[in-house]
């Protein structure tokens, strides 16, 4: 036998066996990378961040005031604005994509009046708080919160402009708006609940901590009315508010006036005097008042205070208070220098006046002469 010739076993591994249908396998040709969209066939569609949705829904709710409002739909606008009211109260985080969204100019167009004035303050204070430059750059903001102060949205309005305020730069640009703080002072005066009256007197404080505001504030009718909560108003914290923004604006010349007209160093003394005020920090603000009057008045206003009988016992008084905080003992001491100061200077001028009198005298008297020198003769 050939050894050459295959074995029956190798014979049948070298025949060609016909493939079997369907499982014919052939070389594949080159291709080009698939595409990555095949990857998704292996993953589940990725749901929106929180960060995503809440642009989305700021745009869903103001794109609804925004179709209410150009449809003059009344009670569509004011659903919509109740709305937003709402998401800015409950979701701090959408307060921002709101502002960013345009709700600022579309709320403040409805303040003025209207059913959804209310709402639409307190969603501008909600906002403010988070987006404070948003809402203060807005045009026409400032004048519908003045309009805003005289309408049932009165302590929302006050509140949204004492939450501008925190700003410093804002102080300069809110002081220079007359009307405004007008209808802050009328506040005082008429207020149409404790609340409101609460909010226009911190925002009263925050425009006074500019001190070019204060002299526009003492024109306006500051200082009376002030004094007016200060001597007849019982609500509680109304006179520790009050006496809080009487020390701002005491803090300037044109003040010394407005105080003498409404006896307003007699009540800061009294206030000052102990049991004389209700609270601890009303008879703090109170020295604080004397304090700053005495430092932007100067002479005449530390006259003010030393003329009135028994202020200086009365101001010793609190700065040896060991019971006193900290704060009213350091502003008493402080104005007990200043009025220590002052006497002094007035004892001061008051001999060289007599001094200057002596020499009138003399010089215009032929018959009083000085006297004659020393005889040097024995």
């Amino acid at each position: 036998m050939n050894s050459y010739l295959p074995r029956r076993s190798d014979h049948h591994r070298a025949t060609k066996q016909p493939p079997k249908r369907g499982h014919q396998r052939t070389t594949p040709k080159p291709h080009p990378d698939p595409p990555r969209l095949a990857d998704t066939r292996t993953r589940s569609p990725r749901a929106p961040t929180a960060m995503e949705a809440k642009p989305h829904t700021a745009r869903v709710l103001v794109g609804r005031l925004r179709g209410a409002a150009a449809a003059c739909d009344g009670a569509a606008t004011a659903a919509a604005v109740a709305d937003i009211r709402l998401a800015s109260k409950d979701d701090p985080e959408i307060r921002a994509p709101l502002a960013d969204a345009g709700a600022v100019p579309l709320l403040a167009a409805q303040l003025p009046g209207g059913s959804a004035g209310v709402d639409a303050a307190a969603a501008l204070l909600n906002i403010s708080i988070s987006a404070r430059e948003q809402v203060a750059s807005a045009p026409g903001l400032l004048d519908a919160l003045t309009a805003a102060l005289r309408t049932d949205a009165a302590h929302h309005a006050a509140a949204t402009v004492h939450s501008l305020l925190c700003a410093e730069p804002q102080r300069a640009a809110i002081g220079a708006r007359r009307p405004l703080l007008a209808a802050l002072v009328a506040l005082l005066r008429a207020p149409p609940s404790t609340r409101a009256t609460k909010d226009a007197l911190k925002a009263l404080f925050g425009v006074a901590l500019y001190p070019p505001n204060r002299a526009t504030l003492v024109s306006l009718g500051a200082v009376q009315a002030l004094f007016a909560l200060v001597m007849t108003d019982g609500r509680d914290g109304i006179v520790e508010d009050a006496t809080a923004v009487v020390a701002q604006v005491a803090g300037c010349a044109e003040s010394v006036e407005a105080f003498r007209w409404v006896s307003g160093v007699r009540i800061l003394l009294d206030l000052v005097e102990s049991g004389g005020a209700a609270t601890p920090r009303a008879r703090e603000n109170a020295a604080a008042a004397l304090l700053n009057l005495v430092v932007a008045g100067g002479d005449a206003a530390a006259a003010e205070v030393a003329d009135v009988g028994g202020a200086e016992e009365t101001v010793r008084e609190l700065a040896e208070d060991i019971t006193a905080s900290p704060r009213g003992k350091a502003k008493a001491e402080a104005l007990l220098r200043a009025l220590e100061g002052a006497a002094a200077a007035a004892a001061r001028r008051r001999e060289h006046r007599f001094a200057d009198f002596l020499n009138g005298i003399v010089q215009s008297d032929p018959y009083i002469s000085s006297p004659s020198p020393a005889s040097t003769q024995g």
